[in-house]
Order: C-alpha cells, then structure tokens, then sequence
C-alpha cells in the first residue's frame, strides 16, 4: 500500500472526514482532517541520500473550538503545531507532519 494511503487510513482513526487537498467539486463534512504534500526532508551521506520523508500539512477543520482531534493529531510520531485561525466561523488547527 502507498504510504500516503497508510496516512490516510491513520487520520481515519482520528476523524470520520478525510480529505486530501482541497476537493473540487466535494462539499467537506465537519468535523473533518484535510492533508496535502507540503514538503520532505532529506538526509545525505557520501553525498548520496539515504533517507526521505514526506512531509504533509494536516488541518483539523471543525466548528468545536474545544475539539478533541487536533490533541490526538498532535500525540502522532514527528508532528508539529503551526497555527489556529477562524476562517467562516470553523476552526483551523494546522499541524505539520513528517510520515
């Protein structure tokens, strides 16, 4: 299985909604988690690199300001907190995620 879709099946566990980018044409139910590529990190030795990991920018979206999933978001393995805004009265927890 693609390890983006090993991620997928991961946030499953933390929300009932999972979508990643931004859907087109899909109106998004909430509470709901949205993930996308946002980066990678790469290691090097002798010049050659050995490992890469993924990074992905997760947003846990929901109209609860006391919502229990960006703290299970937040208890994952190389995940980081980057910021909260109030965009159309949700709330947006920002994580970014190494996976």
């Amino acid at each position: 299985m693609a390890r983006r879709l090993q991620l997928h099946d991961l946030l499953l566990t933390l929300a009932e909604h999972v979508y990643f980018q931004q859907p087109a044409n899909v109106q998004m139910a909430y509470p709901c988690i949205l993930y996308m590529r946002d980066s990678a990190d790469t290691e090097f030795a002798a010049n050659k690199p050995y490992r890469y990991t993924q990074r992905y920018m997760v947003t846990v979206i929901d109209e609860d300001p006391d919502s229990v999933i960006p703290a299970k978001l937040a208890a994952l393995p190389l995940c980081t907190y980057d910021r909260h805004y109030v965009a159309d009265g949700l709330h947006h927890d920002v994580y970014h995620l190494y996976f």
